[in-house]
């Protein structure tokens, strides 16, 4: 089976137990997480044949990072070696009304020291199928941008799909580069692109019609219009697609999402109704990991791979931590229907 590859920033996650607030806690609990590796893990948790790429220090926390990965079955061969230290974030679990919050302390990490050429891309792509890629890791520093936009001119010289989840975050962009200075670039040699419409109108300065994204209310027609718009200004991408959340309070959200492929508005087949969530974050990169998961394996059927996408995510809100520790048999089962919970013995 040919790889996967999935390139960024994994960190160490240092989160609050429970739901207690930072002044609160006097321990927190430690795992490991970042957009691009939570996907790779979801894919080798299906099976795939999926790799890593990353820059991590040479210590013992580096080594966790690497030993982790490893332990899901992700391919870790090309991760280079250097820089002074590990990101990382730290979490506090909102509850009902009281909203979480993410705290960074990525400053200077190994990976937002990365350069061009420090990867041997056309090594790394020499046996694969599909390279990923998110809006997080040209914010961290001009030198993951430039290393970034290596890697898609050799995936694109190598004729490897490409698929990028735009990822706005406005606290990361530090380096004297606006977000829409830099991803149009990137997005231009892409395939597969997911995002909202705060995204589109952050990344890549395309609005919706009609529609305030500030309001928190994500409308079908307004995406299909955002959509559209992405397609006409990037001729390579061949599908749009987004998430859908209702946020009714931090413990109860309802999770969707749509596919458009330039011709037709694919809807998910169910709406899921998610009311006592374990861990919402790394949510969508857990859409990603289905998704790509459901385009490779149920090629031709965009219905079925954004279905199984969905469902993959709604199952990530159950589980702690970053990553999504589900099987495609469980997926599968969720699909079908069975969100009874019962206990299977």
């Amino acid at each position: 089976m040919k790889k996967i590859v999935t390139f960024g920033e994994i960190m160490l996650r240092l989160a609050t137990p429970g739901y207690l607030r930072f002044h609160q806690a006097s321990e927190f609990e430690a795992t490991y997480g970042g957009g691009e590796s939570n996907v790779a893990v979801s894919l080798a948790n299906y099976g795939m044949n999926a790799e890593f790429v990353t820059r991590l220090p040479q210590n013992d926390i580096g080594d966790a990072a690497i030993k982790r990965l490893r332990s899901y079955n992700v391919g870790t061969e090309n991760i280079v070696i250097g820089g002074d230290r590990l990101g990382i974030y730290f979490l506090e679990t909102g509850a009902v009304s009281r909203g979480s919050k993410v705290v960074y302390d990525r400053a200077n990490s190994a990976i937002a020291e990365i350069q061009p050429g420090m990867v041997n891309w056309k090594a790394v792509f020499a046996d694969a199928q599909w390279f990923h890629w998110t809006g997080i890791t040209p914010a961290l520093s001009q030198g993951a941008a430039d290393a970034l936009k290596e890697a898609l001119s050799v995936a694109k010289e190598m004729g490897i799909t490409v698929s990028c989840d735009l990822n706005y975050r406005a606290k990361l962009w530090k380096y004297g580069k606006a977000c829409h200075e830099v991803m149009p670039d990137l997005v231009a040699l892409t395939d597969i692109v997911l995002g909202n419409e705060e995204d589109a109108e952050m990344a890549l300065h395309i609005k919706p019609d009609g529609v305030d994204v500030t309001g928190g209310h994500v409308d079908g027609e307004a995406y299909l219009s955002v959509s559209k718009k992405i397609m006409e200004k990037f001729p390579r991408v061949k599908k749009v697609i987004t998430t859908l959340r209702g946020s009714i309070n931090a413990n109860h959200n309802t999770w969707e999402g749509v596919l458009y492929d330039g011709e037709q508005l694919f809807k998910s087949a169910r709406k899921y109704d998610i009311t006592h969530i374990v861990d919402r974050v790394g949510g969508g990169d857990s859409f990603m990991g289905g998704l790509i998961c459901g385009l490779i394996n149920f090629a031709g059927d965009d219905q079925k791979a954004l279905d199984f996408a969905v469902a993959a995510s709604c199952l990530k809100h159950t589980i702690k931590g970053d990553f999504n520790l589900v099987t495609i048999e469980e997926v599968l089962k969720l699909m079908g229907g069975d969100a009874s919970g019962r206990v299977a013995r």
